[in-house]
């Protein structure tokens, strides 16, 4: 597969393969071609080997190829806010945020726009000099992925669910455990073992992110399990985190219309913890909807 704009005429970029052609209608994704992002800031919320002092230089974009229930970000990824931009204005977004201190570029859900993401990173030619990071879901193709070497530095995945009863159930994604596995082993195949400053600022590497959701700890653990059986605990980082909140059509489902326990979380925390890989723990008060940034319909920040 080379990522080009013909793939757009038969969309197969994320594991949906729904086929569309993009340039004329919307997608699994519910996107076009054309580019949409609802966010470019600085951002202090991610890990510290991300945000460091500065803060990552985040790019939100908009729609997704999951249809999580719990989704924080759902204005974006479900209900269509955020605002077009050209390759050009990409491109020149990422050298703002360069320019405003960021430490890296953070691609935050860009499976969907991940042509144009290239084109836009081409057209930064030599000047961008920070990392680029693919932060994204999980769910993804793993031959788009192997065509990311050499544009992208750290992979940020989440791993959400082993079971595909509930992948299946909470994000319409029955084979997601299938997909994310083998995406993830591709994304350190690419990205390499985690090289950071002397700032202790990630040059390179994959960090692979678990949200614990209540009910599911028995899940998580299988996932935990799962890493410590293929990765070496020097290949990745891990970050477990205890930030769900009950949001979007998650306050209408019972089992997932509370917060995570400490005994949940730490049950989590207790198994990866045998496999000794270095990575990071949230504190339960980010559990919160105050960590849930602010979303725009139009550009609202100043290019050349």
């Amino acid at each position: 597969m080379i990522l080009n704009n013909k793939l757009l005429e038969n969309c197969t970029l994320c594991p949906r393969k729904c086929g569309v052609n993009r340039n004329n209608t919307k997608g699994f994704c519910g996107e076009s071609d054309k580019i949409r992002i609802a966010r470019a800031e600085l951002h202090h919320w991610e890990e510290p080997c991300i945000s460091g002092k500065n803060g990552s230089g985040t790019v939100f974009f908009s729609g997704c190829n999951l249809k999580c229930c719990f989704c924080q970000n759902f204005e974006i990824s479900a209900d269509n806010k955020g605002f077009e931009v050209t390759t050009r204005q990409l491109a020149d977004t990422f050298l703002m945020l360069q320019d405003k201190g960021a430490h890296n570029i953070n691609l935050v859900n860009p499976t969907h726009f991940v042509v144009q993401v290239i084109e836009a990173l081409d057209l930064c030619e030599e000047k961008l000099k920070i990392p680029v990071v693919y932060n994204c879901g999980g769910y993804e193709n793993a031959d788009v992925i192997t065509q990311l070497k050499g544009y992208v530095d750290i992979f940020l995945p989440d791993l959400k669910y082993f079971s595909s009863d509930i992948s299946k159930k909470y994000s319409s994604a029955e084979n997601y455990f299938d997909v994310a596995s083998k995406a993830i082993k591709t994304m350190v195949e690419v990205g390499g073992k985690p090289e950071s400053d002397c700032n202790g600022i990630l040059k390179k590497g994959v960090v692979v992110r678990h949200l614990v959701l209540p009910n599911c700890r028995h899940d998580s653990i299988k996932l935990m399990n799962w890493l410590g059986e293929n990765f070496s605990k020097d290949e990745i980082l891990v970050s477990i985190m205890n930030q769900y909140t009950p949001v979007y059509k998650a306050r209408d489902i019972i089992e997932l219309n509370r917060r995570t326990s400490t005994f949940e979380y730490n049950s989590v925390c207790d198994v990866i913890n045998k496999f000794g890989f270095e990575g990071y723990f949230q504190q339960r008060n980010s559990s919160t909807t105050d960590f849930i940034p602010e979303f725009y319909n139009k550009l609202y920040y100043d290019l050349p």
